[in-house]
């Protein structure tokens, strides 16, 4: 076996090609940060944001206004995971490949594309654990979006316009189940109606009302709280309240990424910290930007929603990825070789080492990332 990865790149990026098929849905769309520096688990990156955009009137001058300078903002991101894929290959396993005729190349492309799929999957799988942090939810525990029209779009894009997130960048984000709905709907399919026969030859979902549409393998489905007969204390609490008091009454827990509703308010709210026994009272805290219709100064009955499907909808904005490659010490580790590689379609960039042993040889790859929902209110569930 060679000493350096360089004869190997080939197979690797014929790899990525396997790994840019897999339903991965989230990393595409959220906002990221993305570098080839290296990152402790534990240590604080800063994600830079944008600040938004303004702008002034036109007055011809001779020079051009002295403007334009911005205050650059960041987000502190906290690397949580450092994780690695190994693969092993002895001189006798390569040998012996290479003399019953079989392509080691093949069956080590096959490698490295499930060790990049696994942690796609990982990354993937953190951001869809973020639905605590959305601010509202719409739909029905049990039914999949999209049985006859696309008014779950519509829906979803009210919530994120009533809270004020940005209208130019939104995503949605659902499973394989809604997604199958959606292919099935005549208005999308329907080429005099949809204007586009993508949908109907090759199954690529459009973009509909402002959403980029994607699939995802890892979309969760919550374990609901038990919580029953549980209401509000007597206080009586404001629009924009997101703390909010329970009374000693009903029985079970509400807990974090339950979605609850109050007794004469329509609106589903995210609940952000839950309370793990509320025959004691104590309290819980919606996600921002909280109520969006007054409780009464009157105990107030709360409904927990059963378990479903958490399709997520959100601005670009609203969800932060930071991935770096695996922290090193100063002098550098036992590998021969190490080098790079960016997938073109996640954007993810894997590190690949290649470790010498005796008589073997040991190929890693790695990455170090973290995941932060930095604007609740620009994020909502689409149940199923």
């Amino acid at each position: 076996m060679g000493n350096t990865l360089t004869g190997l790149i080939p197979t690797i990026y014929n790899a990525l090609d396997v790994v840019s098929r897999e339903l991965v849905g989230l990393i595409p769309s959220v906002s990221s940060d993305m570098t080839f520096e290296r990152a402790a688990v534990g240590q604080t990156v800063m994600s830079p944001v944008a600040p938004p955009a303004t702008g002034t009137d036109i007055t011809p001058a001779v020079t051009p206004p002295n403007d334009g300078d911005q205050n650059i903002g960041n987000v502190p991101m906290t690397i949580t995971k450092a994780k690695r894929s190994p693969i092993r290959w002895n001189g006798e396993e390569k040998l012996g490949l290479d003399n019953n005729g079989a392509s080691y190349n093949v069956i080590f492309r096959d490698q490295i594309a499930q060790s990049m799929r696994w942690l796609v999957n990982q990354v993937e799988a953190d951001l869809a654990a973020l639905f605590p942090a959305a601010s509202r939810a719409y739909g029905t525990p049990g039914t999949t979006p999209f049985a006859s029209d696309l008014s779950d779009t519509a829906q979803m894009r009210k919530i994120l316009a009533d809270n004020g997130a940005p209208m130019g960048d939104l995503q949605l984000v659902f499973d394989t189940t809604a997604g199958a709905k959606m292919r099935t709907l005549t208005q999308l399919t329907k080429a005099n109606e949809a204007a586009d026969t993508s949908l109907l030859r090759r199954g690529v979902l459009l973009d509909v009302h402002g959403f980029a549409l994607r699939e995802s393998a890892q979309i969760k489905t919550s374990t609901a709280g038990t919580g029953a007969g549980a209401t509000t204390n007597a206080t009586g609490y404001a629009i924009g309240a997101t703390a909010i008091t329970l009374a000693s009454a009903g029985t079970g827990t509400i807990v974090a990424g339950d979605v609850i509703t109050f007794a004469g308010d329509t609106n589903k709210y995210v609940v952000a910290a839950g309370d793990t026994d509320v025959s004691n009272g104590g309290a819980i805290t919606l996600a921002a930007p909280g109520l969006r219709k007054a409780i009464p100064a009157a105990a107030t009955a709360i409904t927990v929603l059963a378990a479903a499907v958490r399709n997520m909808a959100f601005a670009r904005t609203a969800i932060a990825l930071a991935t770096r490659a695996p922290a090193l010490p100063p002098q550098g580790d036992s590998a021969v070789d190490r080098q790079i590689v960016t997938d073109p379609v996640s954007g993810l960039s894997f590190e690949i080492a290649m470790y010498a042993q005796y008589r073997q040889m040991q190929y890693e790859v790695s990455l170090a990332w973290g995941t932060a929902a930095i604007k609740p209110e620009h994020m909502a569930l689409l149940l199923g």
